[in-house]
């Protein structure tokens, strides 16, 4: 076991697909001439979606969306959080694409340590719908940002809640493992984080949170079997990456 800073990785929100590929900065309902404006200057979008000038029936939000999307793929967080809200704004009111585009904005801002802003983001979000789809994402990045702000309590509640709107979401159960480890109820976090591998999330990271609640509750040994998986993990995905850089 080694002693340090706990590492801990927030949910990145629905839509942030690892395999996302092909993507464009001009949206083709905004019909940019490329050979006139460079696609990603951030006050291209600004300039182009001025609501004086562009109706909310001739924007298309998910294509908007997107756009946003793709300035998180090249980590253009301040773009995509201007884009998000722009969307939001051509969003019909508090619907599902409103909700989706708040929630992203908040990932966008937790991304840039805007944490004040990012919990904005996702109140908005939950204000518009506590039961949907984007809810529980909303619910567990929100748990993570309040941890970040220094509300330690609420940021268990929202855990807890994003469980109970998604019990099938693993994001969601790690952070509830994580945040009732960091009140000491160990043997609870322990069961979070073996809901969360069950689902699927098999990573270092969790492994490792799980290693640190055996190892609280007195349970050395299991401790240390789930801690060398994880290092085992850990060595693997270090070999994929020199791999990948060396083809």
């Amino acid at each position: 076991m080694t002693d340090g800073e706990r590492p801990h990785q927030f949910s990145e929100g629905q839509g942030l697909d690892e395999d996302y590929e092909e993507f464009s900065l001009d949206p083709p309902e905004l019909k940019i001439d490329p050979t006139k404006v460079d696609p990603v200057d951030s006050h291209v979008l600004a300039d182009i979606l001025d609501e004086q000038n562009v109706a909310k029936d001739k924007v298309d939000v998910q294509e908007l969306v997107d756009v946003g999307l793709s300035y998180m793929q090249i980590n253009r967080f301040e773009e995509a959080t201007e884009t998000f809200e722009r969307a939001a704004r051509f969003a019909e009111d508090d619907s599902l694409q409103a909700q989706e585009a708040w929630t992203n904005k908040g990932v966008a801002h937790a991304e840039l340590e805007e944490y004040d802003e990012a919990i904005g983001a996702y109140r908005e979000a939950l204000r518009i719908d506590e039961d949907s789809e984007h809810a529980a994402t909303a619910h567990t990045n929100l748990a993570y940002a309040l941890w970040e702000w220094g509300h330690t309590e609420d940021a268990l509640e929202h855990a807890e809640r994003a469980v109970e709107v998604d019990p099938r979401f693993a994001q969601a159960w790690y952070n509830r493992g994580f945040f009732l480890a960091e009140r000491g109820l160990d043997e609870d976090a322990v069961n979070a984080f073996d809901n969360a591998i069950r689902l699927g999330m098999r990573t270092a990271d969790v492994l490792e949170e799980k290693a640190r609640a055996l190892e609280e509750l007195g349970e050395l040994d299991e401790a240390e079997r789930v801690q060398e998986r994880a290092n085992e993990l850990r060595e693997q995905a270090e070999q994929e990456l020199v791999e990948e850089h060396e083809r």
